[in-house]
């Protein structure tokens, strides 16, 4: 497949591009910095584009099979909320315009559902995070209204942390996947295993899913 990444130089993204190189697909690597991506990989181009200008946007998607997109306006950026939105206002403008229906966006866990029925927002993030997650959560709401796309939009486990690519983990919808100690948490290197599966496979179109041990 020829699936074009945004956001391939942060944490998430690097993953997910090492991934689908692993498997042979095609990765137009999008990025503001391109200095950043492993230039010279089988298979890898790379693209500096700034996801903010919808039109050279469109431009670098258009032609591919799919978009992942890993974007995130930054944890240190003072305007990290109204980024956010902006950003994912362009990257589905951006989508729609350059014709490739197949998009797979990474938004947050804040809004999957507990046991007892409240949110991970609720219950898990500290109130300096409120309003950096909340780009998030209303990204799943937004992105619900996208009759154009056949979206899927993934919600890690709470716990998303550093570890090795096992390729071992359950999938769920709506709630958090947890393990026998009750914590729901995934490696970012099985996350990305994960999102590759569902482009190459489709299992969750017009839908949420998350992943967890």
């Amino acid at each position: 497949m020829k699936i074009a990444l945004i956001g391939a130089t942060g944490n998430v993204g690097s993953h997910v591009l090492k991934e689908a190189l692993s498997r042979g697909h095609q990765v137009t690597a999008i990025s503001r910095d391109a200095a950043k991506l492993p230039i010279g990989q089988e298979n890898l181009t790379a693209n500096e584009t700034d996801v903010y200008d919808t039109d050279a946007l469109a431009s670098a998607l258009r032609g591919h099979d799919a978009v992942i997109s890993a974007f995130n306006s930054g944890w240190q950026n003072p305007n990290l909320y109204a980024d956010y939105k902006r950003g994912y206002a362009s990257i589905l403008a951006a989508a729609k315009r350059s014709g490739v229906k197949r998009i797979l966006v990474v938004g947050g866990a804040s809004s999957l559902v507990l046991p007892d029925g409240s949110l991970v927002f609720d219950a898990y993030i500290p109130k300096e995070f409120v309003h950096a997650v909340r780009g998030a959560m209303e990204l799943l709401d937004d992105i619900k209204q996208e009759n154009a796309l056949d979206w899927t939009f993934l919600s890690p486990a709470i716990d998303l942390q550093a570890g090795e690519r096992t390729g071992k983990f359950r999938l769920g919808t709506d709630s958090p996947v947890m393990d026998d100690a009750g914590k729901s948490r995934i490696s970012v290197a099985d996350m990305a295993v994960a999102i590759v599966d569902e482009i190459e496979n489709g299992q969750f179109i017009h839908r949420r899913f998350t992943v967890g041990y």
